[in-house]
């Protein structure tokens, strides 16, 4: 965990370059693998679906907005976050072992793999592009404010900064303030403002007109 000061370096999202090679050579290594019948593409198709369109973002936003409506849950949650996750029906493919990590007034949490791209995908999907950088990876720790900036995020200078480095043990959710405006809000509704970003650190729940 690091708690870094504010400074100015260029960073992009999208490393055009480096997600060109990537790809290259995942097609490349895909190839050779489909080639000694080691992979079946279709189920590697069926697995991308599944984490890209099925799951995405939604199951980690009935988590959140589940712990804004209900205390009880919330507190479960804070307790044992796998198992409180587990009770909404979500499980699988790196979400094992999770953590949940809720911003308050003062705090703010942001994720990060230093090492690979360790990454919940039961809750958030597949991982963006970015996440996975190298930039992201090694700013992320350095100067999390000016990477949040990048991101839209600029918080006030008394709020702490909390960096978490996820492994292949543990990984985390962040749990986003509650937005204001949204008293009497079903979850369901509630879902809608919860962003991937916002679960990362990387970026705020949405504002009720903002999500409009």
């Amino acid at each position: 965990m690091h708690d870094h000061a504010d400074h100015q370096h260029g960073h992009s999202h999208d490393h055009g370059s480096e997600l060109d090679e990537m790809t290259a050579r995942v097609r490349a290594l895909e190839t050779i693998l489909t080639r000694k019948g080691l992979i079946d593409p279709a189920a590697v198709d069926r697995i991308i679906d599944t984490y890209q369109n099925r799951v995405g973002r939604r199951n980690g936003a009935a988590v959140v907005a589940r712990a804004w409506t209900d205390p009880a849950y919330a507190e479960r949650l804070r307790a044992d976050t796998t198992a409180a996750i587990s009770e909404l029906g979500f499980t699988g493919r790196q979400g094992e072992h999770m953590r949940a990590l809720f911003n308050a007034p003062g705090t703010h949490h942001m994720v990060v793999c230093t090492l690979c791209s360790c990454y919940p995908w039961s809750v958030l999907g597949l991982p963006p592009v970015w996440y996975k950088s190298p930039a992201y990876r090694s700013r992320a720790v350095r100067e999390p404010r000016a990477v949040l900036a990048e991101f839209g995020v600029t918080l006030p200078p008394e709020t702490q900064v909390q960096v978490w480095d996820s492994t292949a043990e543990l990984r985390y959710l962040v749990i986003p303030q509650r937005p204001e405006g949204t008293e009497g809000w079903a979850a369901e509704r509630l879902a809608t403002l919860v962003t991937r970003d916002s679960m990362i650190g990387t970026g705020l729940a949405l504002t009720p007109g903002a999500a409009s």
